[in-house]
């Protein structure tokens, strides 16, 4: 109801030429309401704005003091040349009016202008995301152009996949479209008008269905040499991602030791400079200058680690990420926190919640009792976490294995069950085995399915199911079966490299060519993973390297400095020189500078451990950091 209301009051507002570049960016997006709807709703939004800005503004200003009345009155008086008026004989109300007027109708058209603002940024979050998922997407089709599918049975299949993200989602708008005009050129020619990604997908999907209509051949030929293509193009983006991360890791160092010292320095000045240790009034009460500046660098510092780590995720290839899901039921969770890093965050919050309170009770700082908490929670997370992905990468190098060892046996004629069978019974895969016997057991399950011929009932179908919907159940179950697989295994390497199998060979492919292309595949894969974990080792050495070179400086500043700096500002009073004496407390100047380093310590392990495997690592290398520094400054009598 709402909605329509709101569409009956703005929807005109759709056809207006300022709204044009919106509509534009709205077909680049994937939202789930009209065009129409969705302006509608930002007018609504906009009067909503304009009523609470428009309210206080009055109520404010009419409730404004003679004083500053008469101070923006005279103002007003050496700004304008010629007044007829004064402020003071205006309506108090007319002028809050007018003031909330001007207000609320700037941030009215603000509002509008930020929905146009959201449209363009999810049409640019889009394209970013084909962009990741065209070139996989375009090897399965290659795989799939082996087999006897046409043009819109490959685009189905690839459609159908989810490993394929936002390019999936532009081939179902594009068979959506087919189905409605009855033509596929139709559906590939809007989805490529339309379409964020304007040099990459659009010419995609135009040249193949300029080839798909000049026939199987023609398209084989231009997808392989499209997969060679967009491979070379991601080749030099990882090369410009590398190129960045470097001066991004430059740019880290600078960053992080920069506070430190300039905390050291402010320390150092306070001896010299009275003024830095003047109480100055805010909102929260009087502190001085240089308790503003500590706390406000130690904020950055936090601040910087999580842009960095942000920025180091984002720069890492989307096939290269790995998620985990919690489990549906609460046993389950219990149950997968040894081998699942996001059931270890969920189960073990609340034991490192109850360690900060204990602490708490106990007379700790609250500084030290919440960064011992961190510790107790992210020390066995990212444990976890690096367990995890040492089985991954187990897995992985088998999975590499048993690949080739599979082709070797469809090379020989074997039929891809028996193949996967004898593969399980005669190969030691480490890692693998249990998902590799799993996989046995299901696709023996296809053999059943699939129609037997009876010769003493002349050639009639006999079994469980006959004809075409035989054939269609056994590769519905061989396909669950390469499925399950997939997801036992968890990795994106299996993701990647089984699902060109399961598409190819319900497509009807020969096996032996779809096993040739996935042992290329997947040793390309498999080479990239690997290139990419000993480049980011680099960023590694660069967090620590950091944080334990802030945490040597502060140590020798606090051990060597504070406490001669100290003495000379109590020898202010009677060496007649103009020093604070109060200016250096060596107990409170040591504090400060622990909780900047501890701030440095948080973004360093941020930065290495994003940098190392993802989020979860993150948190290991960030408590490791935040325990040796404790042990460090409590060892050394600073804390």
């Amino acid at each position: 109801m709402l909605d329509r209301g709101l569409y009956a009051l703005f929807a005109r507002h759709a056809d207006e030429r300022r709204h044009a570049a919106d509509r534009k960016r709205y077909r680049g997006t994937d939202l789930r309401m009209s065009f129409d709807v969705f302006l509608a709703r930002t007018y609504g939004v906009s009067w909503v704005v304009y009523l609470v800005v428009f309210v206080p503004a009055l109520l404010v200003v009419s409730a404004l003091s003679p004083s500053v009345v008469a101070f923006v009155d005279a103002a007003l008086a050496a700004a304008l040349p010629v007044r007829t008026v004064g402020l003071d004989e205006v309506p108090r109300l007319w002028v809050g009016a007018a003031v909330g007027g001007v207000a609320a109708i700037a941030a009215k058209h603000a509002t509008v202008r930020l929905g146009g603002i959201y449209l363009r940024w999810l049409a640019s979050a889009r394209r970013t995301a084909i962009e990741r998922t065209l070139p996989g997407a375009v090897r399965y089709l290659n795989a799939l152009s082996s087999g006897s599918d046409d043009a819109r049975e490959m685009i189905a299949k690839t459609a159908a996949s989810d490993a394929y993200g936002a390019t999936a989602v532009s081939l179902r708008k594009a068979l959506n479209t087919a189905r409605l005009t009855g033509s596929l050129d139709e559906g590939l020619r809007r989805v490529a008008r339309d379409t964020p990604s304007r040099n990459l997908l659009a010419p995609f999907l135009l040249k193949f269905r300029e080839h798909a209509n000049q026939g199987e051949d023609a398209l084989s030929n231009y997808l392989r040499m499209e997969g060679r293509m967009l491979r070379y193009r991601q080749e030099r983006a990882r090369k410009r991602a590398e190129g960045y991360l470097e001066l991004l890791a430059e740019l880290f160092i600078v960053v992080l030791v920069l506070p430190a010292l300039l905390v050291i320095v402010l320390t150092v000045m306070s001896v010299l400079a009275p003024g830095l240790s003047r109480p100055v009034t805010t909102p929260l009460g009087s502190v001085s200058t240089r308790v503003i500046v500590v706390y406000g660098s130690a904020a950055f510092v936090v601040v910087v680690g999580v842009a960095g780590a942000m920025t180091v995720e984002n720069l890492r290839p989307a096939d290269q990420r790995v998620g985990y899901d919690l489990p549906d039921t609460v046993v389950e969770v219990v149950t997968s926190v040894p081998s699942n890093p996001a059931s270890a965050g969920v189960v073990l919050a609340v034991p490192a919640l109850a360690v900060g309170v204990g602490l708490a009770l106990a007379d700790v700082s609250p500084v030290n009792a919440g960064l011992l908490a961190y510790v107790a929670f992210t020390v066995p997370v990212g444990s976890v976490a690096v367990r995890r992905a040492r089985i991954d990468d187990a897995k992985d190098r088998e999975i590499k294995d048993f690949v080739h060892a599979v082709s070797e046996h469809v090379s020989l004629g074997r039929p891809f069950p028996e193949a996967v069978d004898a593969v399980a019974r005669d190969v030691d895969l480490g890692a693998l085995n249990d998902d590799v016997a799993d996989l046995a057991f299901n696709l023996s399950l296809t053999t059943a399915a699939e129609p037997r011929s009876d010769p003493a009932e002349n050639g009639a179908v006999s079994g469980p199911v006959s004809g075409s919907n035989g054939t269609n159940t056994a590769a519905d179950l061989r396909t669950a079966a390469l499925d399950r697989f997939v997801e036992r295994v968890g990795t994106p390497l299996a993701e990647q490299s089984v699902g060109l199998v399961t598409g190819a060979l319900n497509a009807g492919s020969d096996a032996e060519p779809v096993f040739e292309t996935l042992q290329t595949e997947i040793g390309r894969l498999y080479h990239e993973k690997q290139a990419l974990r000993s480049a980011m080792l680099v960023y590694v050495a660069v967090g620590w390297t950091t944080a334990l070179l802030v945490v040597g400086i502060v140590v020798a500043v606090n051990t060597q400095v504070i406490d001669g700096f100290a003495q000379l500002s109590e020898l202010s009073e009677t060496s007649g020189f103009a020093l604070d004496a109060g200016a250096v407390q060596p107990d409170r100047e040591r504090f400060r500078f622990y909780v900047v380093t501890q701030a440095t310590m948080l973004a360093s392990g941020w930065f290495a451990g994003t940098a190392s495997r993802g989020p979860y690592e993150a948190l290991l290398h960030s408590g490791l950091l935040v325990a040796t520094c404790y042990v460090v400054f409590v060892g050394s009598g600073m804390v």
